[in-house]
Order: structure tokens, then C-alpha cells, then sequence
């Protein structure tokens, strides 16, 4: 049995993901390290990050450190009429580091819903992120908006496609201001987008003078399904629908959200139903999933410990092995953190010691 107290903070939430995931029925997805780095150039602004690193095989072929995984699952999957194929993933990628920014190997973990996919799916996945981030902290919040949406309403007022990168953009930065340049009525519709809300009908009265269109309707409506079915089962008070997370709606065509803990400045799971995606990669099937980027982790809980063995075995010569192995064995078996040494120097904390072999006694 894994002891979870001696877990990293990263470690601890992988098992607990690929513990929730399994018991949904999503089944564990190996990938190859390697893809070739063609498949990432076709697809470069679905990546979190521009950097790839590179070498050549021994045929000549340009391969890749894999830098997401999704595209692979992508790839390698292949269209079932009538199918869905649940996957889950733990994986580690390579890319530069929102930190660092240098490349680093990176702890991703998330799924991907992927076939004829409908809306239980949807919400499925969508829950699964929600209970995803409690496997975190209690402390979490989870943006939804709808690309769809966005992209029908952008239709109805009539914004140019070339100018719509940068209305985004403007709403990610919650600029109402620079929106203004682009008509009263992007101005008004997009007050009511890039602002958070627990209550979906003011995301409703700003949609509905454009019900008449039926794609308006049928994307709001998908919207409003989602957070009913989340908020009946019991997330309404961990939910924002917020559309200024929507950064690309040439991949996204459905739900978007971004995940949230207390602590980290930044989302820690990102996702949403990536049709477009399917759609140039040469797919006719659906998709939907969400990546945690557990590096986002490593600032999240790390309290300096006072300890870093509960005890310390302290060994002679003289001392039988068989004799050291039970103690720390018995020892380890009651939850605590044991290290067997042959002497002790002034940079390990500990709170107990214990010796073994001459001279035997307890402090």
C-alpha cells in the first residue's frame, strides 16, 4: 500500500487522477516519446508552447520530444462511427516552462472523450474536471464559456473574420475599452462576455436579442445544459461562465473552461471540445477533454517541513541486517518516514533516533 504522506504534491495528485479516471471507465493511453516534428508544425498554435525540441533520426527523419499529447492520441486514433473511445493519459512532456522558461520535462495528466460524442459526454468530462481539481485543493473554481457561442454571436453583429483575433484578445484582457473601436454593438455584447458570472442568465439576456439565429440558440442552449447538469450536481458555487478564456475558436468549437486552485496564479487544467482539431487533422469524429499541468503544482502545498525523517535508524557494524531491515520495516509500517544511517550529519532533521548494534539506546 503507497503511503501517502511520503507522496510529493505532484505525485500525490497524479494517483489520485488516474484512480478517478479509471473508475469513469477511461482506459490508460502509452504514447511513443518521439513524433515526428511535421505533425506539431501543422499544429503549432494548438500548443501551449512554440518551443520543440528536435533531433534526427538515424533514417534522416525529423522526430520531436513529445510537447503535447493530445495530437498523438489524435493521430493514432481512428474514426468508429456510432463509438466512443474514453482514454486517460500520464505522460510527461517536453517544452518550455510557464516558470522557467526554459524546456523542462513536464507531469501532464488528463483524457480525452473522442467519437461520436454527445452531450452526457460533454458534461462527463466536464465533471470529471471539476473533481479533478478537488483532487487538488478544496480551494478551486472552474471558467466555463462556449466557443460556439462566441463565433454565432460574432456572425449575427457582423464582425469581420479578420478582426475577430483581436476582439478575443481584447476580451481576454478585459479591455472594454479597446472593444469599442470595433461597434457599440461588439462593445455591448462583449461587456457581458468578458465578465465573470455565477448566473447564466445574464450570459442569456445578452444572447437573446439573437435567439432568431438558430445557431445563437443551439449553442446557448448547449451552454445552459452543461451548467444545469453540473450545477444539479452539487458545482454551482465552484463555476464561472466567463468568455474571456476563449483564446482560439479556429480548434475550439463547443465548451471551453480553465481550471483554478487558491495559490497558483495560473490555470492548472485547461480543455474544452476541440472539433476543429479533429476536423484538419483529417478526423470526422468529435472530441473533448482537458489536460492538469501538475508542474504548475510544485509551488502548491510545499510548506517547509520542520522534519524530513519522522526517524532515524542508526547503524553499527556490529548490527545484524536482518535487525535493521525489521525496524525500519515496523517503523514504516505505522506511517512514518525512516532512513537507515550509519551516522548522522547536522543537515538532517528528525524527531526520533534510534540505534541498533553497539551501544544500543534510544533517544
Amino acid at each position: 500500500m503507497i503511503n501517502s504522506s511520503i507522496l510529493k504534491s505532484e505525485e500525490k495528485v497524479s494517483f489520485a487522477l488516474r484512480s478517478l479516471y479509471s473508475r469513469f471507465g477511461y482506459g490508460r493511453y502509452k504514447m511513443n516519446k518521439f513524433e515526428e516534428y511535421d505533425l506539431y508544425v501543422r499544429n503549432k498554435d494548438f500548443l501551449i508552447s512554440d518551443g520543440v525540441i528536435t533531433f534526427t533520426d538515424t533514417n534522416g527523419k525529423l522526430l520531436a520530444l513529445k510537447p503535447d499529447v493530445t495530437l498523438s492520441i489524435i493521430k493514432n486514433m481512428k474514426d468508429i462511427k456510432g463509438f466512443v473511445q474514453k482514454l486517460y493519459y500520464d505522460e510527461h512532456v517536453y517544452r518550455i516552462s510557464k516558470d522557467s522558461h526554459s524546456f523542462r520535462e513536464i507531469a501532464q495528466t488528463g483524457l480525452e472523450c473522442i467519437g461520436d460524442i454527445g452531450l452526457t459526454d460533454i458534461c462527463e468530462v466536464v465533471y470529471l474536471s471539476l473533481m479533478s481539481l478537488g483532487s487538488i485543493s478544496e480551494s478551486y473554481i472552474l471558467d466555463l464559456s462556449h466557443a460556439g457561442l462566441m463565433t454565432a454571436l460574432f456572425d449575427c453583429i457582423g464582425l469581420k473574420k479578420e478582426d475577430r483575433s483581436k476582439v478575443i484578445s481584447l476580451i481576454n484582457e478585459k479591455n472594454y475599452d479597446g472593444v469599442k473601436a470595433f461597434g457599440e454593438e461588439a462593445a455591448a455584447l462583449s461587456e457581458a462576455l468578458m465578465t465573470s458570472h455565477r448566473d447564466i442568465d445574464i450570459i442569456k439576456r445578452a444572447a437573446e436579442p439573437y435567439f432568431a439565429d438558430a445557431e445563437v440558440k443551439k449553442n446557448f442552449d448547449e451552454l445552459e445544459e452543461i451548467y444545469s447538469c453540473l450545477c444539479s450536481l452539487g458545482m454551482k458555487d465552484k463555476i464561472n461562465i466567463d468568455f474571456s478564456i476563449v483564446s482560439d475558436i479556429s480548434y475550439y468549437s463547443g465548451t471551453l473552461f480553465k481550471g483554478y486552485v487558491e495559490g497558483i496564479p495560473s490555470s492548472v487544467l485547461s480543455g474544452g471540445q476541440y472539433d476543429g482539431l479533429m476536423k484538419k487533422m483529417g478526423k470526422s469524429s468529435g472530441a473533448v477533454g482537458f489536460a492538469v499541468y501538475l508542474d504548475m503544482l510544485e509551488r502548491f502545498g510545499k510548506e517547509e517541513k520542520e522534519y524530513d525523517y519522522d526517524t532515524v535508524v542508526l547503524v553499527s557494524d556490529q548490527a545484524a541486517p536482518e535487525k535493521v531491515i525489521k525496524a525500519v520495516s515496523d517503523l514504516s509500517a505505522k506511517g512514518e518516514r525512516v532512513i537507515a544511517l550509519k551516522s548522522v550529519s547536522d543537515t538532517v532533521r528528525y524527531k526520533n533516533l534510534v540505534k541498533i548494534g553497539e551501544g544500543e539506546n534510544n533517544d
